[in-house]
């Protein structure tokens, strides 16, 4: 039975195996008489002795020449001999046949077998000095190819934060690398970001939950776990915690390697303008858009929300969707990675909080979009969490001063309450909505349900724009002519008398007009328009044209 530890696996060594197909021990006629199942086994170094004492010089590792005279004449020497070195965990013994042994003794060679420790002879004799600088060459060769792949990826990194894609491209950077999900963690062991690989079935988060969080203690064998330098007095603080998990294909020293280079360059852009704070709201806001968009299936959402720190209670979730202006998403303070996000997502859950019910809040800063989930006690709710929601979304993006002095105001679209999959596709609906609803008149939000044909005509309007133009030109556009060249407007007049549904009286009320004024304003509408404004498919076309015209330039 084999007890002898692993050889430490270094970056750079080679395989027993490649060391006995070079040159120098090739020379030598190996044959390999004892542990051939473990010539993967890496080579560490290559030392050459001949005392009896050697296991107490070696460190594990490595592949020891001898000529045998240290080996000792009397079996239960031997024994121990080989029994010493295997617990030492050397990589190999390599014994050249002649000087010291015609054959190797069976003791040397029985307890080499039981022990599992790759015992070769050599019918020939060799230089040692050749058989070391060989090997060492080809270590050192190999290091130095470990140092070259991580180097490319320490510059793909650099490249990606240089160019503005922050902490969450390098994880994907690392992430694809290594073939394996990536965590970014805080210190006491949350977690701020997730990146899996894209080929890759296992979702980042329940590949969290599953090794990970079960973890926190001691981490799974063959995790690589990097301290990210900064965010504490002393030369020794930790201001996070890269976590390679091998949940898909084992991890290498290389990857190690490019773990901890990119850590150097992760401390320098966390210590900029609270990070940590924004990696966590896109983490979150990552999870929102996956959710939406089918990549989670909603029988898998609970768990993971709950990794991210949203445990709602028995009743329904309600969906909503924050669109910033555009203006606002493309500035300065809200650039990726220039810390915008973060004071937005803090302001933005400082106000949240008064509402009292629990909030799963996060950021897509591309989209400059803000997807949050809200835990309801009940459906009967809804109109009344909608209303303080709304008011403290927008509380949220005052405070963080986004709102620029005469900017319009950000949409808060609302989807309808139910369960993890309702709310997969109201998060979906929401935030195309939003987009819609974009130049709408000013509301403090906006229910989803109630905007489906402005997200129609939106579609329409991204699909063919032309054909949309041209269906408002013709419907309306000798109306939008009339109001260049003459006064008073009639737009407004038929928007107005549209929205009562065609009741005079209501009509002239708003527009603070007598009743005759009025009928002859829509008397010249239709003469304009050629149009009946009592017929109902007209009605429908006016309106459905008064609604695109804002999407029209």
């Amino acid at each position: 039975m084999d007890s002898s530890p692993a050889p430490q696996n270094v970056p750079g060594g080679i395989t027993v195996q490649r060391a006995l197909e070079l040159p120098g021990l090739r020379s030598g006629l190996p044959e390999v008489v004892a542990g051939a199942d473990r010539l993967q086994r890496t080579v560490r170094w290559v030392h050459a002795g001949e005392v009896p004492n050697i296991a107490s010089l070696l460190k594990g590792g490595e592949l020891l020449l001898s000529t045998g005279y240290g080996i000792g004449t009397r079996p239960a020497e031997q024994r121990a001999f080989v029994r010493k070195l295997a617990e030492r965990g050397i990589a190999a013994l390599v014994i050249e046949l002649g000087q010291r042994f015609a054959r190797l003794p069976a003791a040397l060679v029985d307890t080499a077998r039981a022990a599992g420790l790759p015992l070769v002879q050599l019918h020939r004799e060799v230089p040692f000095v050749t058989v070391t600088e060989e090997i060492h060459t080809e270590i050192v060769n190999g290091h130095y190819a470990l140092l070259q792949r991580a180097e490319e990826v320490h510059r793909r990194c650099t490249e990606a934060l240089l160019g503005g894609g922050g902490v969450p491209q390098v994880l994907r950077i690392l992430a694809g690398f290594s073939g394996n999900p990536v965590f970014l963690e805080t210190v006491d062991g949350q977690l701020l970001y997730a990146a899996g690989v894209a080929a890759d079935v296992a979702d980042p988060l329940q590949v969290w939950q599953g090794m990970r969080g079960t973890h926190q203690d001691e981490p799974p064998g063959g995790a690589v776990l990097v301290d990210v330098p900064g965010g504490g007095p002393g030369a020794g603080s930790v201001r996070a915690r890269l976590v390679l998990l091998p949940a898909s294909a084992p991890l290498a020293p290389v990857h190690r390697i490019a773990a901890e280079r990119a850590a150097g360059s992760l401390a320098v852009v966390l210590m900029q303008a609270r990070q940590e704070e924004e990696l966590a709201a896109r983490g979150r806001g990552d999870f929102l858009t996956d959710l939406a968009e089918g990549r989670i299936a909603p029988q898998d959402a609970p768990a993971q929300a709950r990794v991210l720190g949203f445990k709602p209670g028995q009743g329904p979730l309600l969906p909503v969707v924050m669109r910033l202006p555009e203006a606002s998403a493309n500035s300065v303070g809200l650039s990726p990675g220039g810390g915008g996000w973060a004071v937005l997502a803090r302001a933005v859950s400082e106000e949240l909080a008064s509402v009292g019910v629990p909030v799963l809040l996060g950021v897509r800063p591309v989209e400059g979009r803000v997807p949050l989930l809200i835990g309801l006690r009940s459906e009967g709710e809804r109109v009344t969490v909608a209303e303080r929601v709304g008011a403290a979304l927008r509380a949220g993006v005052e405070r963080a001063g986004m709102r620029r002095a005469g900017a319009k105001a950000s949409v808060v679209v609302v989807g309808g309450a139910g369960g993890w999959a309702a709310a997969a596709a109201g998060l979906r609906h929401a935030a195309e909505t939003a987009t819609a609803a974009q130049g709408l008149e000013d509301r403090a939000w906006y229910d989803a349900r109630r905007l489906d044909i402005d997200l129609l005509l939106w579609r329409l309007h991204c699909h063919d724009e032309e054909a949309l133009a041209a269906f408002v030109e013709r419907a309306i556009g000798p109306l939008q002519e009339h109001d260049k060249r003459a006064k008073p407007p009639l737009l407004p007049t038929l928007q107005i008398y549209l929205a009562h549904a065609g009741r005079k009286a209501e009509t002239a009320r708003e527009l603070h007009l007598n009743r005759q004024t009025l009928y002859n304003r829509l008397a010249r509408i239709g003469e304009l328009l050629a149009a009946d404004l009592d017929d109902p498919q007209t009605v429908l076309a006016l309106s459905l044209a008064l609604r695109a015209r804002r999407h029209v330039p």
